[in-house]
């Protein structure tokens, strides 16, 4: 379909015809229809153009995305209901990447289309004039903090030429405003916009594209880019859009929807901190910010950038083939910008015995303490909320709702307990644990407010902040206080934090997920890389760490070396064929329809694996995984979208979900 674009130049009343993508939300309709044109529509009907028609016997909405002198549909058609708007906001080069995007995720063209392309806001398109505004060229930007890095420069040079490099880039922890991340990316988009071609910056949630945004408009002044958010109004966020799409603007910020952003002549995609979840779409066909990019990237020849003070898995396998380069600082300058790591435990027992094990060892508080006196501290926790999680005191078995088996919280001191899943209330002082009978509580998991309450005790006289979820700073002072923070909501520190406490490492590195170790680390350094370096006095604790157990992840934190962990679960996924060595694809539904999808995958090839299925918890449904190399992902796609497609024409009861992970994240 994408190839079939409109024919140029032809003169629309030679053109009676206009093939429309509709939105039916049926997979076995997930392809274009014919309609007549009245000759009143035959201007404003152009390709790109909303439309509404008449479909089974109701009104729906779709986009002309060609005009054609003579059908191809033998019979009468029906005619074009009306124009909604004849702004093309669906571009042949929009229409090609949401086509990619929906045949890699094994999804429909119209699930991808919702989320590409925003609302209609007809004040909007009214008030924006149709013409981009006359502005002065910009000049190459210096090098600046790309000169820490020694292929930075050269990187540079390349987009300034017109090139299409890639590459991981690991980002210096501790550096001044001028030199940190923002600014980067910023000086990458200027150099973009210096040749003559766009940019395009995604980075996970509105904290950073407000530091990205800031950073942009002090270096490209004011109007040249815009920033594309789910916090935006709907009138602002279609009026940035239409900037873009109207070519007013080249450059773009924004969270993960705004890769969709029709920026032209693109010439840079950038995305910071590939292994944050926000990158991943939550709704079908569910795709991931860095193959959106990419796709985009391989169809307009533009560079491409990944940035954080981690590393991924995904990154390490890019890296890994050769499709990316890695920039990377040298050792020592890396030693001279971390603060230093300690690793709570090491030594203590000896001086502190049993105290050595608290929640707070002696080493956090005397580095707490010590750093109170030259600014602020960043205590990370892992979970929010007061009590998260609770256990039997003597058997230790998790507390689950008898209803739905979910996880059961405790909101503040003295509350009701609640189950997470279901809101039922629990009552503390009727508890009786069903594997022995006990009747005491005890936490399994302490969450931020209540380290709060802990910390306030053990500091008396400091200022104690909460950063979590519903209630997230975005700065704090350089006065001493105490900051508690849930993983990617830290607050930048005015001069940089004195230091971080890293509490409850085992909660990370326990989590029931193939990226556990990575992601553990990918949020410790996140936070540390906010603390001032080790000359500086900058010292960051880490706590919780299992005894007796060598932990690859903590190697990777004191030596803040991202790349060797990634790389060595690279390894090691390779040797047991998990993603991202091989592709997985989870499907999800009730027994019969798993069974038939199940089927038709392994009938596709002989290495075709199939993984289940097992039941899904608190559900009658039931999931499998079918595994296969990396060559098959296009066919064992078309095969799942025809399977979804004949279960949707022979309407056949029961849910199905598809999704494809040939990388983790996904």
């Amino acid at each position: 379909m994408t190839s079939r674009l409109a024919e140029a130049g032809a003169p629309r009343g030679e053109l009676p015809v206009a093939v429309v993508v509709v939105d039916t939300g049926l997979a076995h309709l997930d392809h274009p229809f014919e309609y007549a044109v009245p000759a009143a529509m035959a201007e404003a009907a152009q390709p790109g153009a909303r439309v509404r028609v008449r479909f089974a016997g109701r009104d729906v909405d779709g986009f002309v995305v060609q005009r054609r002198a003579v059908a191809e549909h033998l019979g009468p058609l029906a005619e074009l209901g009306r124009v909604v708007s004849p702004e093309p906001v669906l571009t042949p080069t929009l229409l090609a990447l949401c086509q990619a995007v929906a045949d890699r995720y094994a999804g429909s063209l119209g699930d991808v289309l919702r989320l590409a392309i925003p609302k209609r806001h007809a004040a909007a398109e009214r008030a924006l004039p149709m013409d981009p505004p006359v502005v002065e060229p910009l000049p190459m930007p210096p090098v600046g903090p790309w000169a820490a890095y020694p292929a930075g420069p050269a990187f540079l040079r390349r987009i300034g030429d017109g090139g299409s490099p890639a590459a991981a880039w690991t980002a210096l922890p501790g550096r001044q405003p001028e030199m940190d991340w923002p600014a980067a990316l910023a000086t990458a988009a200027q150099t973009a916009l210096a040749a003559g071609r766009g940019a395009l910056l995604i980075v996970p949630d509105h904290r950073d594209v407000a530091r990205l945004d800031s950073e942009l408009r002090a270096r490209l002044g004011p109007g040249r880019h815009v920033r594309l958010t789910a916090d935006q109004g709907p009138q602002a966020r279609y009026t940035a859009w239409l900037k873009v799409l109207r070519g007013h603007v080249r450059c773009v910020v924004g969270t993960r929807s705004a890769a969709f952003a029709p920026v032209a002549d693109l010439g840079l995609v950038a995305w910071w901190d590939d292994g944050d979840d926000l990158h991943a779409e939550p709704r079908a066909p569910y795709p991931q910010v860095r193959d959106v990019l990419l796709l985009r990237a391989t169809a307009q020849a533009a560079a491409v950038i990944c940035g954080g003070f981690g590393r991924s898995v995904d990154l390490a396998q890019l890296v890994a083939d050769g499709s990316f380069a890695s920039i990377d600082a040298a050792a020592p300058a890396r030693r001279e910008a971390a603060a230093r790591v300690v690793v709570a435990g090491e030594g203590d027992l000896e001086r502190a015995g049993g105290a050595a094990r608290a929640r707070l060892a002696p080493s956090a508080w005397r580095a707490a303490s010590a750093a109170l006196a030259d600014g602020p501290v960043l205590v990370q926790v892992p979970r929010h909320g007061y009590l998260p999680a609770l256990s039997c005191q003597d058997c230790r078995q998790r507390v689950r709702c008898p209803r739905c088996q979910g996880p059961v919280t405790l909101p503040s001191a003295g509350a009701t307990a609640l189950c997470r899943w279901c809101a039922l209330a629990l009552p503390v002082d009727r508890f009786q644990c069903p594997h022995c009978q006990g009747r005491r509580i005890r936490s399994a998991v302490v969450g931020s407010a209540r380290t709060a309450e802990e910390l306030g005790r053990a500091f008396p006289g400091v200022r104690v902040l909460t950063s979590s979820a519903g209630s997230v700073l975005e700065t704090v002072g350089a006065e001493p206080t105490l900051v508690v923070a849930t993983p990617g909501a830290e607050p930048v520190a005015d001069g940089g934090y004195a230091a971080c406490l890293l509490l409850d490492a085992w909660a990370l590195l326990d989590r029931a997920d193939l990226d556990a170790p990575v992601e553990a680390l990918r949020r410790w350094m996140t936070a540390a890389a906010l603390v001032r370096p080790g000359a500086a006095g900058g010292v960051v604790v880490l706590v919780g760490v299992p005894e007796g157990v060598h932990v690859p992840a903590v190697d990777a934190l004191v030596r803040w070396a991202p790349e060797w962990l990634a790389g060595r679960e690279l390894d090691e996924r390779q040797t047991l064929t998990l993603p991202p060595t091989v592709l997985f694809v989870q499907a999800t539904g009730d027994r019969h329809a798993v069974a038939e999808v199940a089927a038709q995958a392994r009938a596709v090839d002989a290495a075709v694996t199939i993984l289940g299925p097992l039941p899904v918890t608190g559900t009658d449904q039931v999931r499998v995984i079918i595994r296969a190399p990396l060559p098959l992902a296009a066919v064992l796609a078309d095969t799942l979208v025809a399977a979804r497609a004949v279960r949707s024409a022979r309407k056949e009861p029961g849910a199905l979900t598809v999704r494809m992970w040939d990388r983790v994240s996904g």
